[in-house]
């Protein structure tokens, strides 16, 4: 069995965009969320079955109240804004387990399924979808690995060494030391991504750091970064991998694909459907 984790809120980025591209700022009501259900159902017609999407229900988690400049949903687009929760809705109408998070982030769940799934002995892998940076942490050998669609490229153990210069375990300690842009937290003055994996590969985690390399004000600096760049893997998401099988759209679904203007979306999740019965 293998489970498949999609970040939907980089899903729905990526879509909006996509479509900007072509439609001169002529943007679909729904037209990216519609995207992200068309993703999600290219999965299930390559034959995954059990699917879980994570969502950012609201932009703030509990970082903000720990960093100031950590990311919000201030400059969002609101045409893209505007689809957010429709898109959870949409997904949940067509069978897919789906996880809108508010005091946590989407890759907190996303962290949090990969880790409930592993335990599983039935799991054979665990592919976490999403180029997220973040998401490398929880990488587990060729059992817990990342796909990146947008560059086609899947990482597990090696391949997040080979393009962080460090091994899973010391994502969130390299992350801390250069900072994450996409985030809002600048990382420590004068490491660079070099630096900084020569230190944790040399010294551990940050906590291992001795003092004539980080002590004072910088090392409190860094174990804070190093507590937003922690992913949570704590989230109390399902108890039974089984709930994460698709089995096809609720009633819901059909008025929600007759009014998002897509024709497509209703037949295709139908003929997906009726082959999984099969």
């Amino acid at each position: 069995m293998v489970i498949h984790l999609v970040d939907g809120t980089y899903e729905l980025f990526r879509h909006f965009y996509g479509l900007r591209r072509f439609n001169k700022g002529q943007d679909k009501p729904m037209g990216a969320a519609n995207g992200v259900l068309h993703t999600v159902l290219e999965l299930i017609e390559q034959g995954a079955t059990h699917v879980g999407v994570a969502t950012d229900h609201v932009i703030e988690s509990f970082r903000n109240q720990l960093w100031p400049g950590y990311k919000t949903g201030d400059g969002i687009d609101p045409a893209l804004w505007s689809q957010f929760h429709p898109l959870e809705r949409a997904l949940v109408a067509m069978g897919i387990t789906t996880w809108p998070m508010v005091e946590l982030e989407a890759d907190d769940a996303l962290a949090s399924a990969a880790h409930l799934a592993a335990k599983d002995p039935r799991i054979e892998k665990v592919c976490i979808w999403t180029p997220d940076k973040d998401l490398a942490q929880c990488v587990v050998e060729d059992r817990v690995i990342q796909m990146d669609r947008k560059t086609k490229a899947m990482r597990n153990a090696q391949g997040v060494q080979e393009k962080f210069g460090v091994p899973p375990a010391l994502i969130a300690d390299f992350l801390a030391l250069v900072g994450d842009t996409a985030d809002g937290y600048p990382g420590l003055e004068g490491i660079g991504r070099v630096g900084a994996a020569r230190l944790v590969n040399k010294h551990g985690p940050i906590e291992q750091f001795p003092a004539e390399v980080l002590s004072g004000e910088r090392l409190e600096l860094a174990l804070l970064f190093k507590r937003l760049a922690t992913l949570r893997t704590d989230a109390p998401l399902f108890d039974n991998v089984d709930v994460l099988k698709w089995r096809g759209p609720t009633p819901e679904f059909t008025a929600y694909a007759e009014q998002s203007g897509d024709a497509r979306l209703l037949e295709r999740c139908r003929k997906a459907a009726a082959k999984v019965a099969a």
